[in-house]
């Protein structure tokens, strides 16, 4: 459920939902973590369950000491209202028998707070992908019925590539099976977004194939995708310093070596 650090408690209708799925490279959370710290996003409030791996740690956003001792949960919300926009960063994995509950309270705490639309920002294995799917720009898109009705042409002008169905049994040419939808590596998001079909939620997954390593070069790919759609920043491709990389960042990859050790 979603517990408001503010009183009154803030209100989401009719604002866009940024969010991440926990995937392969942690593109999404990256990615979320560059909209945040640009933006300067103000923390509203988090969601409290038991689906995540519990822990807690220092501001991710610091700026300056004061504000570095602050304690953060896994799963919390920030709004832009300008921008009619919220985002919730999830930090810890799902607990992997609860993966199903997760999403539905996420549809549920969607519905109820009365989003106009919710953008999964996800990455999936590249090694596993098909052969029609090593062609072309890495990135992919996935909209459910309901906000396709709104975005046919937004997507249409960008001329962005839908993620596509694969075979069930590839090599075999049984034309009686459907092609499917498949995410390896991708956390909830097939699980979110086939559940937001039947719900007949507006939601949109943008997602971007990779492998793990340094996925900084893949979070600052996926965030310019989104802000094509939803212009967040101005030309963050012509001057890539608009986009601000948080302090949490710095340990990344852990310390240095110590110099003990030679």
């Amino acid at each position: 459920m979603f517990i408001s650090s503010q009183n009154p408690p803030a209100c989401f209708k009719d604002f866009t939902l940024v969010m991440p799925a926990v995937a392969v490279g942690n593109v999404g959370q990256l990615a979320v973590d560059l909209i945040l710290s640009t933006l300067k996003m103000r923390r509203v409030g988090y969601i409290h369950t038991d689906c995540l791996i519990p822990m807690t740690g220092n501001n991710p956003y610091a700026t300056c000491n004061e504000d570095a001792e602050e304690l953060h949960a896994p799963a919390e919300v920030y709004t832009a209202t300008e921008l009619k926009m919220a985002v919730l960063q999830i930090r810890a994995p799902i607990i992997q028998t609860k993966s199903k509950r997760f999403r539905q309270l996420l549809v549920s705490w969607i519905k109820a707070s009365g989003f106009s639309r919710t953008v999964v920002l996800s990455s999936s294995h590249a090694y596993q992908r098909d052969d029609q799917q090593m062609k072309g720009t890495p990135l992919r898109y996935l909209v459910t019925p309901c906000l396709l009705k709104e975005t046919a042409v937004a997507l249409e002008e960008l001329s962005w590539r839908e993620m596509e169905r694969v075979p069930a049994f590839p090599g075999l040419t049984d034309a009686n099976t459907d092609p499917r939808l498949y995410v390896p590596g991708g956390g909830i998001t097939k699980g979110l977004y086939m559940d937001s079909c039947a719900e007949d939620l507006p939601l949109a997954v943008l997602l971007l194939f990779c492998s793990e390593g340094d996925n900084i070069p893949d979070a600052f790919a996926l965030v310019n995708h989104l802000n094509d759609w939803l212009h967040l920043v101005e030309n963050p491709s012509q001057k890539p310093n608009k986009w601000k990389i948080p302090t949490s960042w710095s340990l990344l990859f852990g310390s240095g070596i110590p110099p003990a050790m030679f």
